[in-house]
Order: C-alpha cells, then structure tokens, then sequence
C-alpha cells in the first residue's frame, strides 16, 4: 500500500503501454468480492437468529440495541464489497486504491485477531465450568487441543490467505496500469497517498461507530478514573465523531495538523482509559451499559479483561496504531496546504 500520490508522480504512457492487461483477474477478484460481501450480509441474518433463539433460552439476552454496532459494521461491510467488486469489475481506478486499502486492513487485522484468539480462546475453554447437576465434565486437553487446531485453520485461511491473496493481486503494478489506462480520469482516491487515505477512512469509519455508542451503550465511555454516561457520555462520543471527522478531512488535503491532532487524542484517550481501568473494573462498564448479568457472569468466570488485563490490552490494541501513524508521516506537508 506504500504507494506515491498519483498526482505528484504520474505513470507515463510508455510504462502504461508496456503493462500487462489484468482485465480478466479484475474481473475474476470483482466477482470474488461480490460474493464475499454476499457472506459478510449472511452474517447479519446469523446474528438475528442467534437474538431469536436466545430470546427462548432461560438466560435473558443482550438488548437489541447492543447488536446495532455489529449490524452496522456488516451492512456497511456487505454493500461496500459489493460496491467495490463491482468498481473492479468495470476496472476503475477508485476500486483498485479502495480493495488495496481493505485486504492490507484485512490481513493486519487478521494477523492480530489470531494472535489475540491464540491467547483468548484455551483460556475460555479451560474456564468452562463442569454442569455436575447433568453429568458434564469440563473440557478435556485434547477436546481443546482439537478445537484450538481448528479455528487456527479457519482464522488461517479466512483472516491471512484470502486477504493476502486480494493483496497480492490488487497491488500488482500490472493490475494498478490496467486500472489508469481503462479509467484515465483523475479518481478521489488519488487525492493523496494510499496510506494516508486508509487512515483518513478508518476514521471516517469510526464516526458512525461513535453516533450509535449512545443508543447501543447508554454512552458510556471511560474518561480518567469514571465512566460517563447519559447526557454526558452522548456530548463526548458527539465531539469524538466530530474530532475525527475534522481530522480525516485534514489529513486527506495533506496537512499535518490532521496527524498532530489524532497523536495528542489518542495519547490523552490512552492515559484516561488506563487510569480508569486502574481504578474500575471492566464488568462495572458492562453493567453500565445494560448487559444481562448472566453474559456477565460468564465474562467474569474466563477472567479476561478483568482486573490488570484490560489496561494491558488497551496498551498493546494502541500501539500498533501509534506505529502507523509515525509511518505516515513522511507523506503530510509541515505547512497548510493554500
């Protein structure tokens, strides 16, 4: 994704001409998109139905409104891939930059997710308490052993190769002439470098996310030492939406004011949230929210996230980021754009 603006560096027509033309693998991948959006949209009707059976099960279940962030993200998912499957298709140049922009998030978010499950899982399979009353033992070893071997495999291949195939593709110099000589017209995404653009949209992203926290979890948000909630819960995760929304805009016209901005928020977001859960528990911020005692119990029995774990998480979940950030740095200007 390391790739100059297309505007201060212009492919030349002879590079252009003496291109492979990947019309067919646009194509082939567009289509593969397409139905991986189809998959992402099974996805909600999944998590409508397990609401539905739970409703019928002796523990209560989550509010409805707690699914409204998972929704989100899936319908948004599932009408984006489309979208883009069908831009790679008719070989635009805006689809190629995009499906470039989301395999990289997919397959670093991949790789973290099955670092963190490597971790997470044995320890909520171990913690599974025995039902004496109906003669159930707690899980065996080799039970978990075997269950931990396949979810590696499934995480392997949905979270590592398929993103590092799309990748692989998208990123190839032919796929990315094929796309300028079929779409010559100057695309917003070529507006400024492809990891600053990822940036600008992963905060862009976060801003719906922000606007529905009030009504998915009363607002509540740790802010140094205490966790707000109600009116003021709802006014801080409105003036983060809005934070990021400006910030977005900045660093997609270049300017690093942008950068500086996201730096000093996440800096202070991370001390606030660390002197919080120094102070509170994780489950009270659940309990908060509205969350069934059952599925609070049942956090509290893995022990995850409990105790001193949480600000470890926070840590480690934060740096990364703040790694990119420096990353991208090298492509904004010192000076406001005129």
């Amino acid at each position: 994704m390391n790739e100059p603006n297309p505007e201060t560096a212009p492919v030349e027509a002879t590079a252009l001409a003496a291109h492979k033309d990947r019309s067919a693998g646009l194509v082939v991948f567009g289509i593969l998109t397409i139905l991986l959006g189809a998959l992402v949209g099974l996805m909600i009707l999944l998590v409508l139905a397990g609401q539905a059976v739970a409703a019928n099960s002796p523990n209560p279940p989550p509010k409805a409104v707690t699914l409204l962030p998972v929704i989100a993200i899936y319908g948004t998912l599932t009408v984006a891939l489309v979208w883009l499957g069908i831009g790679s298709i008719m070989a635009r140049r805006w689809a190629r930059a995009l499906l470039l922009i989301f395999s990289w998030s997919w397959l670093v978010m991949g790789v973290f997710m099955t670092l963190v499950m490597a971790f997470v899982i044995p320890k909520v399979l171990a913690n599974l308490p025995a039902d004496t009353t109906a003669g159930k033992p707690a899980m065996p070893p080799g039970a978990i052993a075997g269950i931990m071997v396949v979810m590696f495999l499934v995480f392997g291949v949905g979270f590592i190769v398929l993103p590092a195939v799309w990748t692989f593709f998208y990123r190839s110099p032919h796929v990315k002439a094929t796309c300028e000589t079929r779409d010559p017209v100057t695309r917003w995404t070529d507006a400024c470098p492809l990891p600053v653009l990822g940036l600008c949209l992963w905060l862009m992203v976060s801003v719906p996310m922000m606007l529905v926290m009030p009504i998915a979890g009363h607002g509540v948000v740790p802010f140094f030492g205490m966790f707000l909630m109600g009116v003021p819960g709802t006014l801080f995760c409105l003036a983060i939406a809005a934070l990021w929304s400006y910030a977005a805009w900045l660093l997609y016209r270049l300017d690093v004011r942008g950068w500086w901005l996201i730096l000093i928020a996440f800096v202070v977001f991370m001390a606030s949230a660390l002197l919080t859960y120094a102070q509170h528990d994780i489950v009270e911020m659940y309990q908060l929210m509205g969350y069934p005692e059952a599925q609070i119990e049942q956090i509290q029995k893995t022990g995850l996230l409990t105790g001193n774990r949480m600000s470890w998480f926070t840590v480690l979940s934060v740096l990364p980021f703040l790694g990119y950030l420096c990353f991208v740095k090298k492509y904004l200007q010192r000076k406001t754009p005129v």
